[in-house]
Formats: structure tokens, sequence, C-alpha cells
């Protein structure tokens, strides 16, 4: 199963549009949907957010967050999503965001090597509806942003029909 090409076509189906506020990935979510033709008409933009001051100053991630739950965590994910949507600039219906580890974790951090967090943000009409889960990856820092951008995609389509009045076929703009 190819996820991005599969992703686009659930995106165009539905006339959706996607967004990705990227830390870990730093871009590739965006990347591997650009690859797929087509995409142009379901992607409106990809951030990288490497950094704290990025994610704050970008994405108005909150700095007492960040201290509170640290950079590679569910919560910082989540503000990152949210704050992607609510650019006015941004004009897509679903944003996913990615935090997390690559290679060996802070000095002092118990997380493991391979740690992602991930958002999905749909906007639904007036309403937001948000997801995170945390997942952990083996392999070389190459493999685990591979492996975070593809489930990152890989989840668009489930957390969709997890939203209230979903309805086969319905756009979110339609609902």
């Amino acid at each position: 199963m190819n996820i991005p090409r599969s992703v686009v076509g659930f995106l165009a189906s539905r006339g959706l549009v996607i967004a990705t506020a990227e830390s870990c990935t730093a871009g590739l979510i965006a990347s591997l949907l650009a690859d797929v033709p087509g995409s142009g008409a379901c992607l409106d933009v990809g951030l990288v957010v490497y950094s704290p001051s990025g994610k704050c100053g970008f994405l108005n991630v909150e700095a007492r967050t960040i201290e509170r739950f640290g950079l590679t965590s569910e919560e910082v994910a989540r503000e990152m999503a949210a704050g992607l949507l609510a650019q006015q600039a941004c004009h897509a219906h679903i944003v996913v965001a990615n935090t997390g580890l690559a290679g060996p974790p802070p000095d002092g951090s118990d997380l493991a090597p391979g740690t992602q967090c991930f958002a999905w943000r749909y906007k639904q009409r007036e309403r937001e509806y948000a997801f995170s889960e945390t997942r952990v990856f083996d392999g070389d820092r190459i493999t685990i942003r591979q492996c975070a951008a593809l489930y990152a995609l890989s989840r668009v389509e489930h957390y969709f029909n997890q939203l209230p009045n979903v309805r086969h076929g319905r756009s979110l703009a339609a609902l």
C-alpha cells in the first residue's frame, strides 16, 4: 500500500486540504505528499519548526507547555497543530503535527530513542477536533523519520472517520 498516494486520494475525493507542522520529520510528511501527482490540490502548507523558538514564534506553542511537558510531548504536538490551523493564511481542513527524537534523548530525559509525538487537528465548520498519539520507532535517524512521517499520514483517514457527524464520502466543509 502506498500511504501517501492513499492519503492524497482520500483528501481529493472529499475536497479536503491538509497542512503540516513538522519538527523531527523536518518536512518529510509534506514531501511524501508532494511526491504524489495531484497533491497540489490538497496540500496547503508545510512548516518545519525544529527549535523551541520556532514552535513558539510561528505556531504559538506556549513556552510553559514546553517547560512542563518537554519538546517531545503530545501536548506540544497538539499546540503545534492548533497554532498552524489558527493561522490566517492556513486554508487547511486538517493539520498533522510531529515532534520527537530521531536519536538518543537529551541528558536527563527518560524518553526512549525514536519517541515520536503526533497530533491531528480537524476543522469542521466552526469546531475543531484534536487527536494525539505517541509511538516509538526503531532504527537509525533516517528510518525513524521515515516511519514517523508514514505513520502520521496513515492516521489521517482513521481520525477523520472518528469525527462526529462524519458520513462516508462527505467533506468537512459540508458538515
